[in-house]
């Protein structure tokens, strides 16, 4: 199955579960405290976008104005505009996976692991150390 075949049976199924979830949600609660509950998880997003996107904005010009690799900045931003864009997207689901992306403390774990087993970041550069290649001769 290509990615493409992947990705579209992905947003159906979401879609699916999204449209349950609401109306499960909006028959306990009804329909108004529904509506209201999905514009003010949209406002949330909005404001914690903002907030934290500005805030990593900064941090990636200060990392790059130090001549530094900025990987953790990257990931960090595009988990943030992730995030957003899924609580902007209605539904409870999309919703509690967008508040997962813009947690700070679940954010950097996300990114540790990912780092450490999918990426290989160098190490700092230290003026004492000599850099070269060595082969081991039998």
């Amino acid at each position: 199955m290509t990615i493409f075949r992947l990705f579209f049976v992905a947003i159906i199924i979401i879609s699916f579960l999204e449209l349950y979830v609401l109306i499960a949600v909006g028959s306990v609660l009804g329909a108004f405290p529904t509506i209201l509950l999905i514009i003010a998880s949209a406002a949330l997003g909005s404001f914690l976008l903002k907030q934290q996107g500005l805030a990593t904005w900064q941090r990636l010009q200060a990392t790059l104005a130090r001549n530094e690799t900025p990987a953790y900045e990257l990931m960090e931003g595009f988990l943030i505009l992730l995030g957003g864009a899924l609580l902007l997207t209605p539904g409870f689901i999309t919703d509690a996976a967008g508040l997962m992306c813009l947690l700070p403390s679940l954010r950097q774990k996300v990114i540790t692991v990912v780092m450490q087993h999918y990426f290989t970041v160098p190490p700092r550069q230290d003026e004492n150390v000599l850099e070269g290649e060595f082969r081991k001769e039998s």
